[in-house]
């Protein structure tokens, strides 16, 4: 039950608890203690909603591979989330050190960001950006009860 209720809340964490209820057919009040045991237990961090970036303008989104000085990591990182459109830093293994996920209102404002305040940050030997074309997402299955080993 703990499963469904984390599938149905992923998929839309505004609905509300008389209509889960209804939708998996468990009493309100039950619903109710479940979630907030799955709170108190941390499998839910947090209720938070998803903003239609393009609708507010931020059109183009990147990633950024970044390999650094690695002595450096902690005023890189700080630096990088002072520029304006830098989302998310990824600490990665791979041919990068970290991954920076970014958005920008236009191509030319993106190539600002990467030349102008990524390269000029100390201790960034280089980066690589991809520009994200189309992008396709997948709720997780969280109703499985098999284990993928």
């Amino acid at each position: 039950m703990d499963l469904q209720i984390l599938s149905e809340l992923s998929n839309d964490a505004s609905i509300s608890v008389p209509r889960l209820s209804k939708k998996i057919n468990v009493n309100s009040s039950v619903i109710y203690s479940r979630i907030k045991r799955l709170v108190k237990r941390k499998l839910i961090e947090r209720f938070t909603i998803v903003v239609n970036d393009a609708e507010l303008g931020y059109e183009v989104k990147a990633l950024t591979g970044i390999n650094m000085d690695s002595k450096k990591r902690d005023h890189i990182i700080e630096e990088l989330f002072k520029i304006d459109g830098v989302r998310e830093i990824a600490e990665v293994t791979g041919r990068f050190d970290i991954l920076v996920t970014m958005y920008s209102k236009s191509l030319a404002n993106m190539h600002k960001m990467v030349s102008e305040k990524i390269g000029r940050i100390d201790g960034i030997q280089s980066s690589e950006s991809f520009i994200e074309m189309k992008s396709r997402t997948k709720a997780m299955p969280y109703m499985s009860t098999q284990d993928s080993d």
